[in-house]
């Protein structure tokens, strides 16, 4: 809100707050991690994709792990590493669209890790949980989020020096530029091919640590690897529905996921059953079961394959897969044949339960996973969205780089990402690792326009969960609720029934996790008519937040969910 009230905009807004989170919550996010943004600029009268997904490094092949007897990504540790892509992403981004000098949009985050920032009760639990790897396996991480007196309290002052030190040297490499512009590109290199650089490929090429596999490891990202890197702008793919059209990521995300769905809901009474029904749930969980089995069999980066994006939204191939949803939960995994092409499914892995790191890493404590894999709830990521006075709209998820995915590099004070583990090591498929290759990431957040102008950007945390999430939003601000709080706050659910995008890749048919605060005769509907239902704790899912167009012109509005989270909506 500073970053609007000295005159920036929603780019540099958002950026700042992104970095600030880096430093404030690393448990969820960090320096080396990656985004998918979704924007508006008022300017230019578009809806683009912001690609901040680094590849894989040009070492990384299926024959590279296959060699180290490797039949699958770790989820943990340096060979999961892609190209840290956030960092380019945001300078692009500021460089492009916003205003201000990329030293005053880095001021709050160098503040915060110079001078400190308070200890978060979930900040604790995440260090506490993995407090004896650190001292055990991650040396690098212990001096740097552990105290001589152990894990530190929560509300006691933590600060991570290292990483304001980082964040100056990247603003003072600039400061000899003649333009803003030229300032901020030369920040941008400092990161892809300076001392970061540098530390990243001397880390990789040295070190050898514990990951999920059970076994150390070196690195395979290199100083060459983030010298290649270039962030950029895309066309979104997109969808009318209802009034609006909807904007996502192409599929080197999970994106079009949201769009299936929405097609094959038209085709239903969705519209007219009650956003707290049964009959609602069991709708939106059984066309999520259909889109993500496609996912599954035809996602993957567009620049490594061909996508049959077109034939997965045709009129006719949606109306086949609305046919499917019937009146009892599906338990198949269930992928269709766009244009009459044959799908593929990866084979199933069989991981060591208990293994070293195993799960989605996001160190979760629900009692209704099995404790032996340690499945926790999603996660692990952050979702930001800003509006300004000008008319643009920014919507980013941004993750990876979480202080519990890697130990920390030497002196920069930030952990590298995993999402290569999304990769498959099985050849043929269109997931399947490549060098240079985007992994099919998680991260989608979503911008709805309405009559050629921004009127909804939204998105949330949450793993594969993200897109379940984020409809429930949509569908219940177009058809039952026009109050963006109230549809945020009802209950919400979403289904594990398609293999999960995160080591070890966990699949359970017919599985419905659903918040304690449902309706009882919803969760009664759905045991009807054959789900699995595990019912959550109360207000435990769907961290979901939103701004957009407000009731009259010259207004905007948001909302924001504070579910086990700190979430706020701010404005003036």
């Amino acid at each position: 809100m500073s970053i609007l009230e000295r005159g920036g905009n929603a780019f540099d807004a958002a950026a700042a707050t992104a970095f600030a989170l880096q430093v404030v919550e690393p448990h969820l996010n960090g320096m080396g991690g990656e985004l998918t943004g979704l924007l508006w600029s008022g300017d230019h009268q578009r809806a683009e994709v912001l690609c901040g997904q680094g590849p894989a490094p040009a070492g990384a092949s299926i024959e590279r792990f296959s060699s180290l007897g490797l039949d699958a990504v770790p989820g943990t540790g340096l060979l999961a590493a892609c190209v840290p892509g956030a960092f380019g992403a945001w300078t692009e981004l500021v460089e492009r669209y916003g205003r201000m000098e990329i030293g005053d949009v880095l001021e709050p985050a160098i503040a915060f890790a110079r001078d400190g920032f308070p200890v978060s009760v979930k900040l604790h639990r995440s260090i506490a949980r993995v407090a004896d790897m650190f001292r055990e396996h991650w040396p690098t991480s212990a001096s740097l989020w552990l105290t001589n007196d152990g894990v530190p309290p929560t509300g006691s002052i933590l600060r991570n020096p290292q990483l304001a030190e980082t964040y100056s040297r990247l603003v003072q490499a600039g400061e000899g530029g003649r333009t803003r512009e030229a300032r901020i590109r030369q920040t941008h290199d400092a990161f892809y091919r300076g001392f970061v650089a540098e530390a990243i490929d001397a880390f990789g090429r040295t070190a050898e640590v514990m990951d999920s596999s059970g076994r150390p490891h070196g690195g395979l990202l290199t100083a060459d690897d983030l010298a290649q890197f270039a962030p950029g702008f895309e066309a979104p793919i997109s969808l009318d529905y209802a009034g609006v059209t909807v904007h996502k990521a192409s599929t080197w995300t999970q994106g079009l996921v949201f769009l299936q769905q929405l097609a094959q809901l038209a085709h239903t009474d969705v519209a007219e059953v009650g956003r707290g029904s049964g009959r609602f749930a069991h709708l939106v969980v059984e066309s999520a079961k259909l889109a993500l089995a496609d996912r599954e069999a035809w996602y993957g980066d567009p620049a490594f394959v061909e996508v049959p994006i077109e034939g997965l939204l045709d009129p006719r191939y949606v109306a086949e897969r609305a046919r499917l949803i019937g009146d009892e939960a599906s338990l198949e995994l269930r992928p269709g044949a766009p244009g009459g092409r044959r799908p593929q499914l990866a084979p199933d892995l069989r991981v060591t339960p208990g293994a070293f790191g195993t799960g989605e890493p996001t160190m979760g404590e629900s009692g209704q996973r099995e404790p032996a894999l340690a499945l926790p709830p999603h996660g692990d990521t952050v979702h930001l969205d800003v509006a300004d006075r000008w008319g643009n709209v920014v919507a980013v998820t941004t993750s990876g780089g979480w202080l519990q995915s890697s130990p920390a590099i030497p002196g920069l004070g930030f952990c590298l990402g995993t999402r290569a583990q999304m990769f498959w090591l099985t050849e043929g498929l269109p997931n399947s690792l490549a060098p240079g290759k985007r992994p099919r990431t998680t991260l989608t957040p979503t911008l709805a326009t309405r009559e050629g102008k921004p009127w909804l950007a939204f998105g949330t945390a949450g793993g594969d969960s993200q897109d379940q999430w984020s409809l429930v939003l949509l569908l219940t601000a177009l058809h039952y609720e026009d109050d963006l709080q109230l549809a945020i706050d009802a209950p919400t659910f979403y289904t594990t029934h398609a293999p999960s995008s995160f080591y070890p890749r966990k699949r359970e048919p017919g599985r419905v996790y659903i918040e304690g605060h449902a309706d009882a005769e919803a969760v009664a509907f759905l045991r009807k008519h054959g789900h699995d239902v595990v019912v959550d704790e109360p207000w435990s899912q769907g961290w979901l937040s939103a701004v957009g167009q407000g009731p009259s012109a010259g207004w905007l509005r948001g909302a924001a969910c504070a579910r086990e989270r700190q979430g706020y909506v701010v404005g003036r």
